[in-house]
């Protein structure tokens, strides 16, 4: 397996880790707990910045660009399937922060809100990783070159370089274990998952 797909796996596994700490949350508001704003704002903050800017953005940006440049589609196949449902997420992810950012007393709205974003999201995120790691990722390991894939782990470097230099992806790392402290996953329901899926975009 090459180097930046190695990274990128990696990735997804902070992100299901995430995410099955999000599943925890949900299943406990929805048992009783009082759903807190700093709930939204915490899980907003690292999906945002960490599955989507750090983990996506070297997607979008190198490894699909690259997958493009050697003919896939923007408009229909793998490629344009998985940026389709990035946006997708985005628009989930959006509820989700959303949810967060009132003041006062928490509203039905807003917990309403939190609970379907992350009830969308979830299923959606878990898929869309099978697919990367299955079929997406094994895909571009065959037809790009050693030479492309070298090329693309400086650029990797370079991308979390400027994306890290502040030492955002330590305090997202971070965020993401306090989270999964908080709110544990459960090890039976994210082995269970979701089964990846076909390539259509319905």
């Amino acid at each position: 397996m090459t180097r930046p797909i190695t990274i990128l796996m990696n990735e997804h596994r902070l992100i299901e880790k995430a995410l099955g700490s999000l599943e925890t949350c949900v299943v406990e508001i929805e048992g009783g707990l009082s759903f807190e704003r700093a709930f939204a704002r915490d899980y907003a903050e690292f999906l945002r910045g960490y599955a989507d800017a750090w983990h996506h953005g070297k997607e979008e940006d190198i490894l699909f660009r690259r997958m493009v440049e050697r003919g896939f589609s923007t408009e229909a196949g793998p490629v344009a399937v998985m940026l389709a449902e990035h946006r997708q997420g985005r628009a989930f992810v959006s509820a989700i922060h959303g949810a967060g950012l009132g003041t006062g007393e928490v509203t039905s709205a807003e917990k309403s809100a939190f609970l379907t974003g992350a009830r969308g999201f979830i299923p959606l995120l878990r898929e869309h990783i099978q697919k990367e790691d299955n079929i997406l990722y094994p895909m571009s390991e065959r037809v790009l070159t050693p030479a492309e894939f070298e090329t693309m782990l400086s650029e990797f470097e370079e991308f979390e370089r400027k994306a890290g230099a502040d030492g955002t992806r330590d305090g997202l790392e971070a965020l993401a274990a306090r989270l999964a402290g908080a709110f544990r996953p459960d090890e039976a329901r994210m082995a269970a998952g979701t089964p990846a899926g076909c390539w259509s975009r319905g």
